[in-house]
């Protein structure tokens, strides 16, 4: 008996799943997430799958060549618009209880359509939209089970679908973001698929654009709940890692490195990717330790300090 397995949802980092709608979902085939289901027939239409109460057809298209009556295999699950419940082998962007950057395929006077990677599109209602969706464009989203007739939605009202509280971090943590929108501020990020916090623009020497994956920091959680994150690491752990790599590059340089005390923090960000501030406080560590010099625009090795 075979039981074959696939990764689960890849668009977001880290991802965690809406722990209501799964609990809603026990004892049934759980609709916009993998299931693993039990083969029962062979029909003309495809493989006809079952959890013990409930039937998904896996149209032989996307069914594994090598199965039989009796194996198990994990599938999606997803409802079609007559309410058939349908199984694929194909990976999705986002399961229900997912954040993701998705494109928008079509769009009507009720709303949009966004491609989720199944061939079956994700429906964005208008009430659900914070700004109009238009072909082409993308956007970040929720996805989640309309409570009515159990179809996968979408909202692009993020806020109403992130955790306020019970943060599962402190400050200083490594945390996994998926880019979200720019304010007035910086930009918003959804972090560990669960929370959104911001990254000032002030912070922020590199470009950023909404979709965008990357791992972040926990800077500090404020009193009333909100969030502030940052590009690098926090706490003198990082300076100590950065210090090496530092000093290592001067080496490579021949010794010297045109970059100091007064330089611009895009031009210490374009080299060594920390801010002023980072830059600043590894080589003041280095000069305490007597092997560096520094000047305005200059850091060099101290003679003295050459050998290893």
């Amino acid at each position: 008996m075979h039981n074959l397995f696939f990764n689960e949802c890849e668009a977001v980092p880290l991802s965690i799943q809406n722990n209501q709608q799964i609990e809603a979902s026990k004892h049934m085939i759980a609709i916009g997430q993998y299931n693993l289901l039990r083969i029962l027939s062979k029909t003309d239409e495809g493989l006809t799958l079952s959890d013990g109460t409930e039937e998904a057809l896996l149209t032989y298209q996307f069914a594994p060549k090598d199965v039989e009556v009796g194996d198990n295999i994990n599938i999606f699950a997803y409802l079609q618009k007559d309410g058939r419940l349908m199984a694929t082998t194909q990976r999705p962007l986002a399961c229900v209880g997912d954040f993701a950057f998705l494109r928008v395929v079509d769009e009507t006077d009720d709303g949009a359509f966004l491609d989720i990677g199944i061939g079956k599109d994700v429906f964005v209602p208008t009430r659900e939209q914070k700004r109009p969706m238009y072909k082409g464009d993308s956007h970040v989203v929720y996805v989640f089970l309309d409570d009515h007739n159990k179809r996968m939605l979408a909202s692009s009202k993020l806020l109403d679908f992130v955790e306020e509280n019970n943060f599962d971090f402190e400050e200083g943590d490594e945390v996994s973001l998926l880019i979200a929108d720019q304010t007035d501020l910086g930009f918003n990020a959804i972090i560990n698929n669960k929370y959104i916090g911001l990254l000032y623009q002030n912070e922020l020497f590199d470009t950023l654009r909404p979709g965008e994956s990357r791992k972040g920091w926990i800077k500090k959680i404020r009193v009333e709940g909100k969030i502030d994150l940052s590009l690098q690491p926090m706490g003198y752990g990082h300076i100590l890692d950065t210090k090496d790599k530092l000093f290592a590059e001067l080496k490579e340089s021949g010794g010297t490195i045109n970059l100091g005390d007064k330089s611009s923090p895009e031009d210490i960000y374009d080299r060594f990717k920390i801010s002023k501030n980072a830059f600043k406080k590894t080589i003041g560590a280095l000069y305490k330790e007597r092997l560096i010099t520094i000047s305005d625009h200059e850091i060099k090795i101290f003679v003295d300090s050459e050998a290893e």
